[in-house]
């Protein structure tokens, strides 16, 4: 999708054409015939949200009220998903351009409803043999929104559909060495980005016990990902602690390229969507990514754990007690509790190499996340980061990627112990499952102030949550954007 922006006179275009409208007080300047505005007044008493079309041969008009007398982030995330609802009838139609314009609205609504559009437009379809219906041009009015802030919106869009399509791809086209591969690439074309791969021999020499094991079942080698980031160089350090003490936020995610299961191999259907088990990593670099296309004053470090979960070979199993990059020992009583042992070693490694102000990881961990809060935000745990952590949520709210706060208490520490090393991967019971795994995850940060993100519920979708169509949602890539925006705005 392209994007163009216009002033745009509504009365007057010729075209395909979405109308917000959100205020009373403008009714005067809608772009209808006194018959249509009565129309419009007469629904409106009835309710505020609805969208009318109105025949502007050969074009359409399409007027979308709302209610904007809602909390400003309900209002936004609902016109994202108007935008969703939308688009069947722009494919009906083969609209391939279309302009976006209103009255009584916020510049901040407009752009929500284009983000929905693109959200929404985004499609997995590199397999289908028959063309798919996307949008083509969009048309923004002028009066809404400043260019340089549109090509910010539009590189954080691109990022997030990348995100998506390398969460989509199944193993056999991206494997740990092959996504790796992709990184260098991107990471190739971008101004203060640094990416070092290292290979199986570099991981073994690093004593990597929980990526080494994981790998031991898997024809495919290992890669240790790590992406940096320097956006501080000859520019203001802001307001950010961290940032004039010159330390890295660390972005640790996840990367199980595909999780079997392991010897403790997944029952039934648990096994479908497992190339999604990736999106911890595909999220964390992504969002560095986004960070260096827009030049943000910051320093990032992005630190990915890559491997699949397979039952073959020599595959580690239930009863190994493994060694991992900072010394502690793992009794493992699970082998589908891989994700935590790869994001150990990586948390350590950050932790010991990099003296950052913040870790933050971003994983499809756990079932029991789900479970707790459904497929509507992610689940958050914090050890010494209470007031990064708050800032998240404040920002998750704006950008509706909500988080839910999990405690973290120390009683939870118990479920953690082991008989025969100093952790098991897994708590004594199944309670808690989410916070035991956050727990466990949290050791391997030691001082650092550490921020854990479940994910499990958002970054993959098994049937449509507008505005996500079914596969990759990208979701956390906007939160976490918008939190470094916070962290080191100048």
């Amino acid at each position: 999708m392209t994007h163009e922006l216009l002033t745009i006179v509504p009365r007057k275009h010729e075209g395909d054409m979405l109308f917000l409208y959100g205020d009373e007080g403008a009714e005067r300047n809608l772009p209808l015939n006194k018959k249509e505005t009565a129309a419009v007044r007469q629904r409106r008493e009835r309710g505020k949200d609805f969208l009318m079309v109105f025949d502007r041969l050969p074009h359409r008009l399409y007027l979308l009220s709302f209610d904007s007398e809602q909390p400003a982030p309900e209002v936004q995330e609902q016109l994202r998903r108007k935008a969703a609802a939308l688009l069947p009838m722009l494919e009906e139609g083969r609209v391939e351009s279309l302009a976006v314009s209103g009255e009584g609205v916020l510049p901040e609504e407009v752009m929500a409803f284009v983000e929905g559009l693109e959200l929404a437009d985004y499609r997995f379809d590199r397999y289908l043999t028959k063309d798919t219906y996307h949008i083509d041009h969009l048309v923004i009015d002028a009066s809404f929104v400043k260019p340089d802030e549109l090509e910010a919106s539009r590189r954080l869009w691109n990022r997030i559909k990348w995100c998506r399509e390398w969460v989509n791809l199944p193993v056999q086209d991206l494997n740990a060495e092959r996504f790796a591969d992709e990184l260098q690439s991107v990471a190739a074309d971008l101004e203060n980005v640094k990416c070092t791969v290292m290979d199986k021999r570099q991981i073994e020499s690093l004593r990597m016990g929980g990526l080494l094991a994981v790998n031991r079942g898997s024809v495919d080698e290992p890669r240790f990902v790590v992406l940096e980031y320097n956006g501080l160089s000859g520019k203001s350090t802001g307001r950010g602690r961290a940032a004039v003490a010159g330390q890295p936020i660390c972005l640790v995610g996840k990367g199980v390229m595909y999780d079997t299961g392991g010897l403790n191999i997944k029952p039934d259907d648990y096994m479908c969507e497992m190339k999604s088990d990736m999106a911890g990593a595909a999220t964390m670099a992504s969002v560095l990514f986004a960070a260096a296309d827009n030049a943000l004053p910051i320093h990032l470090v992005a630190l990915l754990p890559l491997t699949d979960n397979r039952p073959g070979f020599n595959a580690y199993a239930a009863d190994d007690i493994l060694t991992m990059y900072d010394g502690t020992t793992v009794e493992v009583v699970n082998t589908d509790a891989e994700g935590r042992l790869i994001l150990a070693d990586a948390i350590a490694y950050a932790a010991k190499n990099y003296n950052p102000s913040l870790i933050v990881d971003a994983a499809t961990l756990t079932g029991a996340a789900v479970r707790a809060i459904s497929t509507f935000g992610i689940a958050a745990m914090q050890q010494g980061a209470e007031n990064p952590l708050t800032m998240m949520k404040l920002v998750g709210n704006q950008v509706y990627e909500r988080l839910v706060e999990f405690p973290m208490w120390k009683e939870y520490g118990e479920m953690l112990k082991s008989d025969f090393a100093d952790l098991r991967n897994c708590g004594t019971t199944p309670q808690a499952g989410t916070i035991t795994a956050g727990k466990f995850l949290a050791h391997f940060a030691g001082e650092v102030p550490y921020i854990h993100l479940d994910i499990a519920g958002v970054a993959y979708f098994s049937k449509p949550q507008p505005p996500y169509r079914t596969g990759a949602s990208g979701y956390g890539v906007r939160l976490l954007y918008a939190f470094l925006q916070m962290q080191y705005k100048d």
